[in-house]
């Protein structure tokens, strides 16, 4: 008997296909869970908040002269509540970044994505106008990319790997990744260097559309 896992069916980790001829791999990673939950679902943030709102309705109800069994039980419960919705976030965390593969290859960005259905986003590199960089102490970072006017990538299949509110225009995001400056240089060089091919190759076809205009000059 063998076992099938959850992403054996791809041929080539994080990638519904093989690549094509001349495509090459330049990086591939995946969030940092603990970064992702801090840093992307929040749930250091919404663990004080929970905590000023246990310690205020302590406080309120005691000003109210409330028996001190009653403040104990409806703050015990309100506790149960935000320790699940705290431990619920950061579970999703965990999973997101297990599903997770983020690919730069010299043509494109790849997101393999979703805890439950996996979903796999290709973003070319000639739909890409820039890419941004956001480093922390720790050296995980994000990297949100703008798209041209008129890509319209969806957001909530990216989320959360996409920059918060930006929902107008979607921005897809390389989120909570180890050695983020490094992977930053490495996806700038390969979108430099994608351009720079775009470029030559516009140039050399304008030549020889202007070269087959005055071989048409000549002939007449």
């Amino acid at each position: 008997m063998s076992l099938t896992r959850e992403h054996d069916y791809e041929p080539i980790p994080g990638l519904p296909d093989l690549l094509p001829e001349g495509e090459q791999i330049r990086w591939q990673g995946a969030p940092d869970w603990k970064d992702l939950a801090i840093f992307g679902l929040h749930v250091r943030k919404l663990s004080i908040y929970f905590a000023l709102l246990l310690g205020a309705r302590v406080v309120v109800q005691n000003n109210a002269s409330a028996p001190m069994q009653d403040i104990l039980v409806s703050t015990a419960i309100l506790g149960v509540l935000a320790a699940v919705a705290v431990g619920f976030l950061t579970l999703f965390a965990w999973l997101a970044a297990r599903s997770t593969m983020y690919t730069i290859t010299n043509q494109r960005l790849v997101i393999r994505c979703g805890v439950t259905l996996p979903i796999t986003t290709n973003l070319p590199f000639s739909l890409v106008e820039s890419a941004d960089l956001r480093v922390r102490d720790s050296g995980i970072g994000d990297l949100p990319l703008t798209l041209e006017i008129g890509s319209r990538p969806s957001w909530i299949m990216l989320w959360p790997h996409v920059r918060p509110w930006s929902i107008g225009r979607v921005q897809p995001m390389i989120r909570s990744v180890e050695n983020a400056r490094e992977v930053g240089e490495t996806l700038a060089g390969a979108l430099v260097a994608f351009k720079g091919a775009q470029r030559t190759s516009v140039s050399s076809n304008e030549q020889r559309e202007q070269s087959a205009g005055n071989l048409s000059a000549s002939a007449g």
